[in-house]
Protein backbone atom coordinates (compact mmCIF):
# COMPACT_ATOMS: atom_id res chain seq x y z
CA UNK A 1 0.00 0.00 0.00
CA UNK A 2 3.04 2.52 0.93
CA UNK A 3 4.52 1.63 -1.95
CA UNK A 4 1.67 2.11 -4.27
CA UNK A 5 1.00 5.65 -2.59
CA UNK A 6 5.02 6.29 -3.07
CA UNK A 7 4.64 5.96 -7.33
CA UNK A 8 1.40 7.72 -7.44
CA UNK A 9 3.24 10.61 -5.51
CA UNK A 10 6.56 10.48 -7.22
CA UNK A 11 4.11 9.66 -10.94
CA UNK A 12 2.46 13.39 -10.36
CA UNK A 13 6.13 14.85 -10.01
CA UNK A 14 7.74 13.38 -12.69
CA UNK A 15 5.41 11.74 -15.60
CA UNK A 16 8.26 11.66 -18.01
CA UNK A 17 11.75 10.57 -16.78
CA UNK A 18 13.34 11.05 -19.86
CA UNK A 19 11.99 14.80 -19.45
CA UNK A 20 13.06 15.33 -15.69
CA UNK A 21 16.78 14.03 -16.24
CA UNK A 22 17.54 16.21 -19.06
CA UNK A 23 16.15 19.33 -17.32
CA UNK A 24 18.60 17.96 -14.35
CA UNK A 25 21.36 17.17 -16.52
CA UNK A 26 20.99 21.12 -18.32
CA UNK A 27 20.99 22.37 -14.77
CA UNK A 28 23.66 20.81 -13.59
CA UNK A 29 26.00 22.17 -16.90
CA UNK A 30 24.74 25.51 -16.64
CA UNK A 31 25.39 25.74 -12.87
CA UNK A 32 28.75 24.54 -13.78
CA UNK A 33 29.49 26.83 -16.93
CA UNK A 34 28.22 29.87 -14.47
CA UNK A 35 30.34 29.13 -11.40
CA UNK A 36 33.44 27.45 -12.89
CA UNK A 37 33.96 29.52 -16.38
CA UNK A 38 32.61 32.67 -15.47
CA UNK A 39 29.94 32.66 -17.30
CA UNK A 40 27.41 36.02 -16.87
CA UNK A 41 24.35 34.65 -14.71
CA UNK A 42 22.20 36.36 -17.49
CA UNK A 43 23.32 34.02 -20.38
CA UNK A 44 23.55 31.53 -17.88
CA UNK A 45 19.36 31.85 -17.71
CA UNK A 46 18.89 32.30 -20.96
CA UNK A 47 20.76 29.17 -21.75
CA UNK A 48 18.25 27.73 -19.02
CA UNK A 49 15.22 29.24 -20.44
CA UNK A 50 16.15 27.95 -24.12
CA UNK A 51 17.06 24.38 -22.92
CA UNK A 52 14.32 23.66 -20.60
CA UNK A 53 11.68 25.08 -23.83
CA UNK A 54 13.96 22.59 -25.81
CA UNK A 55 13.50 19.69 -23.32
CA UNK A 56 9.86 19.97 -23.16
CA UNK A 57 9.07 20.89 -27.15
CA UNK A 58 11.42 17.36 -27.58
CA UNK A 59 9.18 15.30 -25.23
CA UNK A 60 6.01 16.78 -26.54
CA UNK A 61 6.67 15.93 -29.66
CA UNK A 62 8.07 12.48 -28.23
CA UNK A 63 4.50 11.96 -26.57
CA UNK A 64 2.02 13.01 -29.91
CA UNK A 65 4.39 10.51 -31.93
CA UNK A 66 3.81 7.88 -28.96
CA UNK A 67 -0.26 8.67 -29.06
CA UNK A 68 -0.41 8.10 -32.61
CA UNK A 69 0.56 4.77 -32.98
CA UNK A 70 -1.84 3.69 -30.55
Amino acid sequence: MIRLVFKELVGMFVDDGNLALLALVLIALVTAAVKVLGLPPLIGGLLLLTGCLAILLESTRRAARDSNRQ
